[in-house]
This record gives C-alpha cells, sequence and structure tokens, in this order.
C-alpha cells in the first residue's frame, strides 16, 4: 500500500488564494484518479474536485470557475488551486487517490481557512 499526503492548506483573507498538493510516499505510482473533498465543523465530507489520469477534470458547481485541478508529473504530485476564496471554502481539504475500482488511499488532511 501507498500513502498520500496534502500540503498547503493555511489562512488566507476572502479573495486570496491557495495551492494545495497531493504527494504520494514510497516508489512512484500512477493513480487512476485522484479527487479532492473537504470537510466543515460539524459538516458531511464533501466531494469538491477531480482528475483522472488522462487529465479530465469535474468540479462541484460552487467551486467551478475558482478552483483547477492539475498533476505534476516530474514529482508524481497532483495539485489543486483554489482562487477567489469566500469562508464558505473553509475546511480540512483531504486527497484520495484511486488505485483501482474500489481501492482508494485517503490523506489527512489539510486546513483551509477563509476569514477576514
Amino acid at each position: 500500500q501507498v500513502q498520500v499526503m496534502e500540503s498547503g492548506g493555511g489562512l488566507v483573507q476572502p479573495g486570496g488564494s491557495l495551492r494545495l498538493s497531493c504527494a504520494a510516499s514510497g516508489r512512484p505510482l500512477s493513480f487512476v484518479a485522484v479527487a479532492w473533498y473537504r470537510q466543515a465543523p460539524g459538516n458531511q465530507r464533501e466531494w469538491v474536485a477531480g482528475i483522472y489520469a488522462n487529465g479530465l477534470t469535474k468540479y462541484e458547481d460552487s467551486v467551478k470557475g475558482r478552483f483547477t485541478c492539475s498533476r505534476d508529473n516530474a514529482k508524481n504530485t497532483w495539485n489543486l488551486q483554489m482562487d477567489s476564496l469566500t469562508p464558505e471554502d473553509t475546511g480540512v481539504y483531504y486527497c484520495k487517490g484511486v488505485i483501482a475500482a474500489g481501492v482508494d488511499v485517503w490523506g489527512q488532511g489539510t486546513q483551509v481557512t477563509v476569514s477576514p
């Protein structure tokens, strides 16, 4: 089994930007897809965005046009660029690597706080 770890979270003002990264540990691994989820206090964990190995991306409606998924092929790292952030974007962000159908690996999460 492999592990993934998120990084890049922090505190930003509304309208600001953050770039999250999801990196696999150990030997390089190509995921079938990588998805991003977030969870605010007291809320269910919700899907936010995802990218397939072929580069196809999908986004939840509230973040479409503001968030962008990408992969850094040289670093075996998947990124989530978040622009025009709002307080509603606050939460713990998790990446999920899809190894195969029904086989996923989750990161530990990184905190994103959007506040004046």
